[in-house]
């Protein structure tokens, strides 16, 4: 038999991994930082193309702030 014990102990938050989410945010809310048009991708001015790339990367640093605090 396994011991599910474990499984349901109290995460002790890192507080490194979560400083991680402040980075999209601050990089959406530098909004002259990303405010023309060149270089563009694919037809699509950097304006879009920065916002979307940003989705992305949130994702990837959520799914990180997941395994640190698992």
């Amino acid at each position: 038999m396994s011991d599910d014990r474990d499984e349901h102990k109290p995460v002790k938050p890192v507080l490194w991994a979560r400083l991680l989410f402040v980075l999209p945010f601050v990089a959406m809310l530098w909004v002259s930082s990303y405010n023309r048009i060149e270089p563009m991708v694919a037809g699509i001015p950097f304006y879009y193309w920065y916002q979307l790339l940003w989705i992305l990367i949130a994702a990837v640093l959520i799914g990180i702030v997941y395994r640190v605090e698992r």
